[in-house]
């Protein structure tokens, strides 16, 4: 389970799954009909500010008041991806661990930083459930996701709290944890765990992929080590105003209001899916995208296509195979169609039972 090889694509995502042509997208996880108005009109009016350089406190403060953590232990980022190139640029890391299946982008970063880069693989027998005890005792930087990316699993918190140690980075990647009903799990605003490092994202529920906008929650002294490995001005001005935005009360009930939302949504996929003998998914999905497993999904993935829906394909993911397939939730209409698509696909392929 602890190996160095390596035969995925880590700089694989979604969003090539849609670029350039037009399908429904069921590989990207954001969260559809966003930005809502208010939230685009609070970023077109920011465009006036562009003559002058980007200001982060105001926006700092609004995270930090969000997590009731002082501004010290806050950090802006050019959304999550910047993070993880920052950590793995600014840290003194000698023996990096990757818990996949998960999001890539972390250990290419290490990678790119010339990192020999450790993973603990989660099995499906365990229904990719965390056991603390299969990471390394003398990793000194783990990477986690929490809902993860892309088994949708939603770890117990102590259960990674578990992985802290004196000494060792813990990592945990929340960039969904707002998709999750009260965002239980979460260890945002913890300060008792030792090397805790906290990575948000504002992309998924707000819809802001192309604006690029997230933050860090660490130690003071983590957050200046990563500070200063960032350029000067990295988050805009337009980027700076949403994340605020984002922080305000009405702007959290609207997000828990979505995350509501997507979790009935996804139980209707789940619903849906279980109806097809050829297709196993992960029950335990907690995240706006759930993980299925059918044989000869690359194909089924292709006639999908041609059915005018895209799906992420899995086997870009440590871990898993050519035999698995993400798929974002969707609106129950949308998810319906998807459902029927899925049937003709699974006949087109020849993985129906009949």
């Amino acid at each position: 389970m602890y190996t160095h090889t390596d035969v995925h694509d880590l700089r694989h995502h979604g969003d090539a799954e849609v670029r350039d042509e037009k399908l429904i997208d069921l590989a990207v996880n954001v969260r559809t009909n966003t930005p809502p108005d208010w939230l685009r009109e609070r970023i077109a009016a920011s465009l006036l500010e562009l003559a002058a350089y980007p200001d982060g406190r105001a926006a700092r403060a609004a995270v930090a008041e969000r997590h009731d953590l002082p501004a010290e232990r806050v950090l802006l980022t050019a959304g999550a991806a910047e993070a993880f190139v920052l950590l793995a640029r600014a840290l003194p890391v000698r023996r990096p661990v990757v818990v996949h299946p998960q999001f890539t982008e972390p250990e290419a970063a290490l990678r790119d930083a010339g990192h020999d880069v450790g993973r603990v693989l989660l099995r499906e027998a365990d229904s990719f459930r965390l056991d603390p005890a299969m990471v390394p005792e003398d990793a000194d930087l783990v990477v986690i996701g929490n809902p993860t990316n892309p088994t949708s699993v939603l770890h117990p918190a102590e259960t990674i709290v578990a992985l802290a140690r004196p000494g060792r980075t813990l990592v945990v990647d929340e960039a969904f944890m707002d998709a999750v009903p009260g965002e239980r799990e979460t260890l945002a605003g913890r300060t008792d765990v030792p090397g805790l490092v906290v990575l948000r994202s504002l992309t998924k529920t707000w819809g802001l992929a192309g604006l690029r906008i997230g933050y860090v929650l660490a130690h003071p002294e983590t957050v200046a080590a990563l500070g200063h490995a960032q350029p000067l001005w990295p988050v805009s001005t337009p980027a700076l105003v949403a994340a605020e935005a984002c922080m305000s009360r009405a702007a959290l009930a609207e997000a828990e209001h979505a995350a509501g939302r997507i979790a009935a949504e996804r139980a209707h996929l789940l619903a849906g899916l279980a109806e097809f003998d050829e297709v196993r998914a992960v029950e335990a999905a907690e995240g706006p995208f759930v993980l299925i497993r059918v044989d000869r999904a690359d194909v089924v993935r292709q006639r999908l296509r041609d059915l005018g829906f895209a799906a992420r394909r899995g086997d870009t993911f440590p871990g898993l195979d050519r035999n698995w397939l993400r798929l974002a939730v969707r609106d129950r209409v949308t998810t319906n169609r998807f459902l029927q698509a899925l049937d003709q696909a699974l006949v087109m392929a020849g993985c129906a039972s009949g």
